[in-house]
Protein backbone atom coordinates (compact mmCIF):
# COMPACT_ATOMS: atom_id res chain seq x y z
CA UNK A 1 0.00 0.00 0.00
CA UNK A 2 1.58 3.45 -0.57
CA UNK A 3 1.02 6.60 1.78
CA UNK A 4 -1.47 8.05 -0.63
CA UNK A 5 -3.70 4.93 0.17
CA UNK A 6 -5.77 5.09 3.40
CA UNK A 7 -7.42 1.74 4.45
CA UNK A 8 -10.85 2.31 5.33
CA UNK A 9 -12.58 1.46 8.65
CA UNK A 10 -14.73 -1.63 8.56
CA UNK A 11 -18.23 -1.43 9.54
CA UNK A 12 -21.14 -3.29 10.49
CA UNK A 13 -24.57 -3.46 8.92
CA UNK A 14 -27.77 -4.77 10.57
CA UNK A 15 -28.90 -7.97 8.62
CA UNK A 16 -32.84 -7.03 7.56
CA UNK A 17 -35.39 -9.18 9.05
CA UNK A 18 -36.08 -10.91 5.11
CA UNK A 19 -32.59 -11.96 4.52
CA UNK A 20 -32.24 -13.55 8.38
CA UNK A 21 -32.92 -16.95 6.83
CA UNK A 22 -30.23 -16.62 4.44
CA UNK A 23 -27.35 -15.36 6.53
CA UNK A 24 -26.45 -18.34 8.42
CA UNK A 25 -25.93 -20.33 6.10
CA UNK A 26 -23.86 -17.94 4.43
CA UNK A 27 -21.41 -17.16 6.76
CA UNK A 28 -21.22 -20.37 8.75
CA UNK A 29 -21.65 -22.73 5.58
CA UNK A 30 -24.91 -24.88 5.48
CA UNK A 31 -23.80 -27.88 6.71
CA UNK A 32 -22.38 -25.80 10.08
CA UNK A 33 -24.87 -23.17 10.52
CA UNK A 34 -27.29 -24.95 13.05
CA UNK A 35 -24.14 -25.92 15.18
CA UNK A 36 -22.26 -22.37 14.59
CA UNK A 37 -25.69 -20.50 16.05
CA UNK A 38 -26.31 -23.01 18.58
CA UNK A 39 -22.38 -22.48 19.70
CA UNK A 40 -22.45 -18.37 19.98
CA UNK A 41 -25.59 -18.80 22.01
CA UNK A 42 -23.96 -21.23 24.34
CA UNK A 43 -21.16 -19.35 24.49
CA UNK A 44 -22.67 -15.90 25.66
CA UNK A 45 -24.23 -18.15 28.28
CA UNK A 46 -21.15 -19.43 29.42
CA UNK A 47 -19.46 -16.10 29.83
CA UNK A 48 -22.37 -14.20 31.13
CA UNK A 49 -24.85 -15.21 34.32
CA UNK A 50 -26.75 -12.02 33.10
CA UNK A 51 -27.58 -13.46 29.72
CA UNK A 52 -30.55 -15.43 29.50
CA UNK A 53 -31.89 -15.78 26.08
CA UNK A 54 -33.64 -13.60 23.24
CA UNK A 55 -33.08 -12.27 19.95
CA UNK A 56 -29.96 -11.99 18.59
CA UNK A 57 -29.50 -9.32 15.42
CA UNK A 58 -26.95 -9.98 12.62
CA UNK A 59 -24.25 -8.04 11.41
CA UNK A 60 -22.44 -8.36 8.22
CA UNK A 61 -19.05 -6.58 7.95
CA UNK A 62 -17.80 -4.31 4.83
CA UNK A 63 -14.38 -6.88 4.49
CA UNK A 64 -16.50 -9.81 4.81
CA UNK A 65 -17.06 -10.91 8.11
CA UNK A 66 -20.14 -10.56 10.42
CA UNK A 67 -21.20 -11.42 13.76
CA UNK A 68 -24.33 -11.64 16.26
CA UNK A 69 -25.09 -9.70 19.22
CA UNK A 70 -28.36 -10.28 21.43
CA UNK A 71 -30.74 -7.42 21.54
CA UNK A 72 -30.57 -6.05 24.85
CA UNK A 73 -30.24 -2.78 25.90
CA UNK A 74 -28.30 -3.61 29.39
CA UNK A 75 -24.94 -4.05 29.97
CA UNK A 76 -23.57 -7.75 30.55
CA UNK A 77 -20.85 -9.12 32.84
CA UNK A 78 -18.19 -11.70 31.23
CA UNK A 79 -16.17 -13.54 32.82
CA UNK A 80 -13.46 -15.74 30.76
CA UNK A 81 -11.83 -18.60 32.99
CA UNK A 82 -9.77 -19.55 30.85
CA UNK A 83 -7.65 -16.08 31.04
CA UNK A 84 -9.08 -14.30 34.10
CA UNK A 85 -11.30 -11.59 31.95
CA UNK A 86 -13.88 -10.42 34.32
CA UNK A 87 -16.05 -6.86 33.47
CA UNK A 88 -18.57 -5.20 31.67
CA UNK A 89 -19.70 -5.08 28.01
CA UNK A 90 -22.58 -3.71 25.68
CA UNK A 91 -24.61 -6.53 24.13
CA UNK A 92 -22.93 -5.53 20.82
CA UNK A 93 -19.36 -6.45 22.61
CA UNK A 94 -20.87 -9.26 24.50
CA UNK A 95 -21.72 -10.62 21.53
CA UNK A 96 -18.68 -9.61 19.41
CA UNK A 97 -17.04 -11.89 22.11
CA UNK A 98 -19.29 -15.01 22.08
CA UNK A 99 -18.97 -15.10 18.13
CA UNK A 100 -15.15 -14.78 18.18
CA UNK A 101 -15.28 -18.11 20.66
CA UNK A 102 -17.83 -19.66 18.66
CA UNK A 103 -15.74 -19.29 15.25
CA UNK A 104 -12.37 -20.23 17.15
CA UNK A 105 -14.02 -23.44 18.26
CA UNK A 106 -16.11 -24.79 15.35
CA UNK A 107 -12.21 -24.07 13.10
CA UNK A 108 -10.41 -26.57 15.48
CA UNK A 109 -13.53 -28.88 15.41
CA UNK A 110 -12.72 -29.12 11.78
CA UNK A 111 -9.28 -28.11 11.36
CA UNK A 112 -7.52 -29.04 7.97
CA UNK A 113 -10.65 -28.95 5.95
CA UNK A 114 -11.65 -26.19 3.49
CA UNK A 115 -14.64 -24.84 6.08
CA UNK A 116 -12.09 -24.87 8.83
CA UNK A 117 -9.92 -22.02 6.53
CA UNK A 118 -13.34 -20.07 5.72
CA UNK A 119 -14.27 -19.81 9.72
CA UNK A 120 -10.57 -18.86 10.37
CA UNK A 121 -10.87 -16.29 7.70
CA UNK A 122 -14.30 -14.71 9.35
CA UNK A 123 -12.49 -14.92 12.72
CA UNK A 124 -9.61 -12.47 11.02
CA UNK A 125 -12.19 -10.42 9.35
CA UNK A 126 -14.60 -9.66 12.94
CA UNK A 127 -11.11 -9.30 14.92
CA UNK A 128 -10.43 -6.48 12.27
CA UNK A 129 -13.73 -5.00 12.87
CA UNK A 130 -12.99 -4.96 16.91
CA UNK A 131 -9.95 -3.00 16.01
CA UNK A 132 -12.17 0.02 15.77
CA UNK A 133 -15.41 -0.56 17.88
CA UNK A 134 -15.70 1.60 20.77
CA UNK A 135 -15.09 -1.33 23.46
CA UNK A 136 -12.10 -3.00 21.59
CA UNK A 137 -10.06 -3.01 24.88
CA UNK A 138 -12.80 -4.99 26.60
CA UNK A 139 -13.13 -7.75 24.00
CA UNK A 140 -9.56 -8.32 23.25
CA UNK A 141 -8.79 -9.01 26.65
CA UNK A 142 -11.87 -11.08 27.11
CA UNK A 143 -10.47 -13.09 23.94
CA UNK A 144 -6.97 -13.24 24.27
Amino acid sequence: MNNTQEQQPVTASLVADNQRLTFLPSYFGPRLMIRGEALVYAWLRRLSEDYNGGYWHYYTLTNGGFYMAPKLDERLRIEVDGNGFSGEMSADAAGIVATLFALGQLAAEYQDTDAADALIDRYHFLREFVDGHAEAGPIFRAID
